[in-house]
């Protein structure tokens, strides 16, 4: 399958960029159709927190897959949906949950679950039962995604 290689390669890159700081317990969440309407940390995140994570190819790996308004566009992926004007396509819930889990909403997606531990494979031992991004980046992330509205 052409994807086979490009899955292996990214879930390596995901095991090895996984952040250290992602191993506190996850927080509760309902999904309502395909969104989480509530923040997962109470609140909203800051979006120039998640500008920056985004950008951080190390991270959260998105630019690996996405391109968007973001400087260095030769360093930007190809993959996946460009991310410019998705806070004018998507409802902040929608995003939060494609960044928490997009396989809830495309089950064939290649696109990691940021904030979901359980069902998944080959993830290396040191990260398993850890996830990704925190709850507070994953609010972060939003926040700045649903800035993007051109």
């Amino acid at each position: 399958m052409k994807w086979e290689g490009v899955l292996l390669a990214f879930a390596t890159t995901v095991v090895a960029g996984a952040p250290a700081g992602a191993q506190s317990p996850l927080l509760d969440y309902q999904v309502n159709g395909d969104s989480i309407e509530r923040p997962l940390i109470g609140q909203p995140g800051d979006a120039a927190r998640g500008e920056v994570l985004i950008a951080d190819r190390r991270r959260s790996l998105c630019l690996l897959c996405h391109a968007g308004p973001f400087p260095d566009p030769h360093a930007q992926g190809t993959l996946a949906p460009n991310l410019g004007g998705v806070g004018a396509r998507l409802s902040e819930g929608q995003l939060r949950l494609r960044v928490v889990d997009m396989r809830r909403v495309v089950p064939s997606s290649i696109m990691p679950s940021y904030y979901r531990i359980d069902g998944l494979e080959r993830v290396a031992e040191p990260w398993q039962g850890k996830p990704v991004l925190t709850a507070e980046e994953i609010e972060d992330v939003v926040a700045f995604l649903v800035t993007l509205k051109e």
